[in-house]
């Protein structure tokens, strides 16, 4: 899937349909004289009802469509004939929707099987028709109820890819490699940062006939959870794996040379407790998932990962997606806590969103900020201006939105 077309985040606003009124009539027919009240109810309006669907993979079809409004209920009528109900609109969304109030930021609830189905907004109930107002002592009720209003809210939605593993590293750490060589996944390769722009899921095949799932997050440095780099965009596509797996690469030349090993090991260990310390600042339950390391680029230099399993705590592998090497061992060691017990529930907790980070949710940012760039508007034409003077300038940077072709 194009990068272009991979959105996890949008922002609606919808609205239920209002009850039909009730009916104020009475009954007229020849030989029937003071025939009564025979008013009808009003009819139901429509609901707002989301639902999973496992055929969808991204919310793109709902980006240009920002209002999403259901129909009335019908009026009743004479003779008690009941109103219309009005029609409900079903949203249809990937599983691991996650649903959030456009105004306050807060947690609403969550799609994660195919074809559930959650009342987002109800429908205003129907009004009653003069006949339920009939007594002995009011025989001629001159009076119906009107319909209940409609219920309207801004809504804001949010994909969290399904993934049993989740990669986890800086950028050009050998992920997307790793997914391409395990997988049928054809991510983009390059030997530039922030490769991926999206996350990319692709299906490992284990023995016996098994397989899971495993999805490549774009890459994290440090500052992520303030907003550097991709910022906090993606992280929370880490919250619905299982197991994750961090990466870092054993290859860490200095001025002379090649490293040594202790020099090389101090390095592993000093990016994996940045990443950690993301993760944690991002949301403190990340650190209670399983978690591997795999020492990437290990046919460019060899390193004993002994001395490191043991200072970190977790199971360490030496790979390269290149040669094939400690490959099997790694997707062996993955099935394995994937089928341990603890990893088979995977219940997070929703914090609120800041709904102020209009960038977020595809909509213009006020203020001196909204000629800025952002990751959500790359898909919107841009002007480059060659003559400004920019000391970081990378041509990269520009890939993908038109100018390069």
């Amino acid at each position: 899937m194009a990068n272009g077309n991979f959105i996890d985040q949008v922002r609606i606003y919808c609205r239920s349909g209002k009850g039909g009124a009730g009916c104020m009539h009475l009954h007229r027919a020849k030989y029937v004289p003071k025939g009564g009240p025979d008013g009808g109810d009003g009819g139901r309006g429509g609901h707002i009802i989301l639902q999973g669907n496992r055929n969808l993979w991204t919310l793109l079809h709902l980006k240009y469509q920002k209002h999403i409004i259901a129909t009335d209920g019908g009026h009743g009528g004479q003779s008690r004939s009941f109103g219309k109900d009005g029609e409900d609109k079903i949203i249809q969304v990937p599983c691991g929707t996650v649903v959030y109030d456009g105004d306050t930021g807060e947690w609403l609830a969550e799609i994660k099987e195919d074809s559930e189905q959650l009342v987002l907004l109800k429908g205003g109930r129907g009004g009653l028709g003069n006949w339920h107002f009939r007594s002995a002592t009011n025989q001629t009720p001159r009076y119906a109820q009107p319909g209940e209003p409609a219920q309207e809210r801004n809504i804001v939605l949010q994909l969290k890819v399904l993934a049993d593993v989740g990669l986890v590293g800086f950028p050009n750490a050998g992920k997307s490699t790793l997914l391409s060589v395990v997988s049928a996944a054809k991510p983009e390769i390059a030997d530039y940062p922030f490769t991926t722009l999206t996350p990319q899921l692709g299906i490992v095949a284990v023995r016996d006939n098994c397989s899971f799932c495993m999805a490549d997050i774009p890459g994290i440095i440090e500052g992520a959870s303030e907003g550097k780099g991709l910022g906090l965009r993606f992280l929370r596509h880490i919250e619905r794996n299982a197991v994750l797996l961090f990466m870092v690469p054993v290859a860490v030349p200095d001025r002379d040379g090649d490293a040594d090993e202790q020099s090389a090991l101090a390095h592993i260990e000093k990016e994996y407790r940045i990443l950690l310390a993301e993760l944690e600042k991002y949301n403190p339950e990340l650190l209670t998932k399983a978690r591997l390391l795999a020492l990437t680029k290990c046919d460019i230099q060899t390193i004993d990962p002994q001395p490191l399993q043991e200072r970190l705590g977790i199971p360490v592998f030496c790979i390269s997606s290149v040669t094939g090497m400690g490959i099997p061992e790694l997707k062996d060691a993955l099935w394995a806590e994937l089928q341990k017990e603890q990893n088979q529930i995977i219940e997070i907790s929703h914090a609120p969103i800041d709904v102020t980070r209009q960038s977020d949710l595809g909509d213009e940012v006020s203020g001196d900020n909204k000629h800025s760039n952002t990751a959500a508007d790359a898909d919107e034409p841009q002007t480059i201006y060659l003559n400004e003077v920019d000391e970081d300038w990378d041509i990269s940077k520009y890939k993908g939105i038109g100018w390069d072709q």
